[in-house]
């Protein structure tokens, strides 16, 4: 059986900032439902902060919370302690769902961690410069493809205009598998 893909999915302002003090900083109700349709029916793979910021496992998704702390137990998410364990969960998860991918919500260590591994970058690039302590890990933009690209103002529901992008990672023999 072939492995799912693996899909990072992240907004980051045009500063590479993703967030502040654990919490998500602008409110844009079109990207929290573009990342309900890219997450539902398939394992997505946070972080222990990340999922902390939520505070509960997200319906309609399995949720897989990788962490280093043994005591952490909450109810009704995956637990993993290491990367590949985390990955190798999604993948056994997704299979099991019937999901086309593993999805990737960070935070910015997971991001950091899983970039070499992605095969596609599902980007919310938001169009604002806010302060903030977590930041986007720097990506070499050429092991990608762009794709699609759909634009959006701000208004009502949305505080600052954004865009969606795709990337798609070119093929390569050597570059490694997740969660094998």
């Amino acid at each position: 059986m072939a492995a799912l893909p693996v899909v990072l999915i992240a907004a980051i302002a045009d500063n590479g900032v993703i967030g502040d003090d654990n919490r998500l900083i602008w409110r844009l109700k079109t990207d929290l439902r573009h990342f309900r349709n890219l997450t539902v029916g398939r394992p997505v793979l946070m972080g222990r902060k990340t999922f902390l910021s939520i505070g509960k496992p997200l319906p309609g998704r399995e949720t897989i919370v990788l962490t280093r702390d043994p005591e952490f137990r909450p109810d009704g998410v995956h637990l993993a302690h290491s990367l590949d364990d985390a990955l190798a969960q999604g993948q056994s998860l997704g299979a099991a769902m019937s999901a086309d991918s593993v999805t990737v919500a960070g935070g910015a260590e997971l991001y950091r961690q899983v970039l070499p591994l992605a095969d596609r970058l599902e980007l919310t690039l938001v169009h604002a410069t806010p302060p903030g302590d977590a930041l986007f890990p720097e990506w070499d933009r050429s092991l990608f493809v762009a794709g699609a690209r759909e634009s959006h103002p701000g208004g009502s529901d949305d505080e600052h205009p954004f865009t969606f992008a795709t990337y798609r990672r070119k093929e390569t023999r050597d570059r490694p598998r997740p969660g094998g």
